[in-house]
């Protein structure tokens, strides 16, 4: 048996109290929703997920930190043919995303309502064909800054799991991440293909704006998109 690896977690795990119908989504969709065995207590072993047996062979995309799920749910209605994993600890939101799946109706998602480096130390080397990190938590304060996601701790896992040539796309409104995402995720093997200004000012064809992004915009601030590709 592995033993889980001392691992600090910042962040807040649940907000205000769910509402009933929320509770119910809860109880009645994670469990069906989950990727596989990503816990320690159920998988101390550390086994390779089946993502073939989980989405029939299609290719797999990751989503880390979904916020309440609107992009997650985007791309999984557009995308039918790929199959998509969220990870996102903060309760609240996975009740929000379960919500907006039933809505929805899609049936290609899968769901870890935990911390993503525990996911990332199941998935199998070079399957994800595309990750995405939107609006992560700023950790504004530059003595919390290594709590950021842009950190070797993260990228290299995260390296790990992509296949050479898949994208990994970064939004961020907070200028600060912008530098740090610059100088950390190449350092774990991606090239950053911006070529014009307009490659990390304009959104991507396929972008629906989150409502991180909607509040930063009224807030004033300037949103970045930035687009990684893994190195072969």
């Amino acid at each position: 048996m592995t033993e889980r690896p001392h691992r600090n977690f910042y962040g807040r795990l649940k907000g205000k109290t769910l509402k009933d119908s929320q509770k119910r989504y809860l109880d009645e969709d994670l469990e069906a929703l989950s990727p596989g065995p990503v816990s320690w207590e159920d998988n101390p072993a550390r086994e390779p997920l089946d993502l073939d047996a989980l989405f029939g062979g299609k290719p797999v995309w990751l989503e880390v930190g979904f916020g309440g799920g609107e992009h997650l749910v985007h791309q999984a209605a557009e995308n039918p043919d790929v199959g998509i994993i969220g990870a996102e600890p903060y309760i609240n939101g996975v009740a929000m995303l379960l919500g907006k799946i039933r809505r929805a109706g899609v049936e290609n998602l899968a769901v870890h309502p935990g911390d993503a480096r525990d996911l990332m130390d199941v998935l199998p080397a070079a399957s994800i064909a595309r990750a995405f990190l939107l609006y992560p938590d700023p950790w504004p304060k530059a003595r919390h800054h290594r709590r950021r996601f842009v950190t070797q701790e993260h990228l290299e896992p995260l390296a790990r799991a992509l296949k050479p040539g898949a994208i990994f796309r970064v939004a961020t409104d907070i200028p600060d991440y912008v530098r740090q995402t610059l100088e950390e995720v190449p350092k774990a093997g991606f090239e950053w293909l911006a070529e014009r200004p307009a490659d990390w000012r304009e959104p991507w064809g396929d972008w629906i704006s989150t409502r991180y992004e909607q509040k930063a915009l009224r807030e004033g601030r300037v949103p970045h998109y930035l687009t990684f590709r893994r190195k072969d």
